[in-house]
């Protein structure tokens, strides 16, 4: 049986020998005959649904990925019978398309492979492996710092300036609106919550005491601290991996700069300048904050809430908060630093590397912050 169908460039006939069912190609497979192939051709061969599906490339002068998207619904047709399908007569355009389009993987169900998994031993020698290597660099890049700081302290004149003051402003200034409103909101809350209890017992005026001190020793540092960790590690990390995967770290090498000079140490001195006095900023906006609901809740004077705060802080407790905040800031700019030189890979890496740097810094600044502690008691 034999049946045939034209178009202006295209047709094709179907011939059926014994269940097999034989389709004739001749002209281009392009987008001008895919929609009658489309539209009469394939429901034709879903209604015979024969054994075997022959296609016959002979006389096919042009196929393109319309084409191909044909060949591929007419072998999806089979594919749930499990019948026979074959291209014959492929020429070397049609193979060459047709291998480009990887058209024998296309329509089969891909086997999930399972993945491997190494045992617990292997992979805690894997992971004490790596934190060797990490910690390694560490002591490498810790040492490169303190080289590099002690050359720059020495030799002023080599010291970026004009980096460190773009680096200034984007740690300090621009931080400062964001600092100023946290500050501000948990003075106040700190106040509002003391208030509760504090009124209880008529000792009203001692809610500036507890604000005073918990932001000026303790909270005004950290969530300075923590701020800046999330604004500026971050960006020092990002901006430094950046540099690494685009192999701009390998040209400051090539051109005899060292990085950690020419990148680390300004960022540093940038920190260690500007972070304390954002927590000076900071203690002086949670006390504001804690003024407003001493004036507007506790029926205080504005002049006995800042005298009472004044007479509860003294010389050390403001001196011990700056310092502290030094030695975050110190913290902040080596740690997002170090993780911005150890990126491998592409954007990803540098992701990873950032995340890396945030989680990192809070994570020393609580600890440092515990060990402060501890020698504050000791030393009282």
């Amino acid at each position: 049986m034999t049946s045939a169908k034209e178009t202006p460039s295209f047709n094709y006939t179907l011939s059926e020998n014994k269940g097999a069912l034989t389709v004739h190609f001749q002209g281009a497979m392009d987008a001008s005959s895919a929609p009658p192939l489309i539209q009469e051709l394939i429901p034709l061969i879903k209604k015979r649904l024969p054994s075997s599906l022959i296609l016959d490339m002979a006389e096919v002068t042009y196929l393109d990925d319309f084409g191909a998207l044909i060949l591929l619904e007419l072998k999806k047709i089979l594919s749930p019978q499990k019948a026979d399908f074959h291209l014959i007569n492929t020429g070397d355009k049609v193979t060459e398309m047709l291998s480009l389009l990887q058209f024998d993987a296309l329509g089969k169900a891909r086997d999930l492979e399972k993945k491997h998994r190494s045992g617990a031993f292997i992979r805690l020698g894997e992971r004490v492996l790596h934190g060797v290597s990490d910690l390694g660099y560490v002591f490498s890049f810790i040492g490169s710092v303190v080289l590099a700081l002690l050359y720059t302290l020495t030799h002023p004149h080599k010291l970026r300036t004009e980096d460190t003051i773009l680096y200034m402003e984007k740690t300090g200034v621009d931080a400062l609106p964001i600092v100023a409103l946290i500050s501000f909101l948990l003075g106040l809350i700190m106040a509002f919550m003391s208030s509760a209890q504090l009124q209880q017992f008529g000792a009203n005026i001692y809610v500036a005491n507890l604000v005073g001190l918990a932001m000026v020793r303790e909270l005004g540092p950290i969530m300075t601290a923590i701020i800046v960790a999330g604004r500026s590690g971050s960006a020092y990390a990002a901006e430094i991996g950046t540099m690494k995967i685009s192999e701009e770290i390998d040209a400051l090498y090539t051109m005899g700069f060292d990085p950690t000079k020419f990148l680390v140490v300004p960022k540093i001195i940038a920190s260690v300048v500007t972070v304390p006095l954002l927590t000076l900023f900071s203690d002086l906006f949670a006390i504001a904050g804690g003024l407003i609901v001493g004036v507007f809740m506790l029926d205080l004077t504005a002049n006995a809430y800042i005298s009472q705060t004044i007479k509860s802080l003294s010389l050390f407790d403001v001196s011990w908060g700056f310092s502290k905040s030094a030695v975050f800031a110190l913290l902040i700019a080596w740690i997002g630093c170090l993780r911005g030189f150890q990126v491998r890979g592409g954007a990803a890496g540098v992701g990873q590397a950032t995340t890396s740097a945030v989680v990192s810094s809070i994570f020393l600044i609580i600890l440092t912050d515990s060990l402060f502690s501890v020698i504050l008691r000791y030393w009282g």
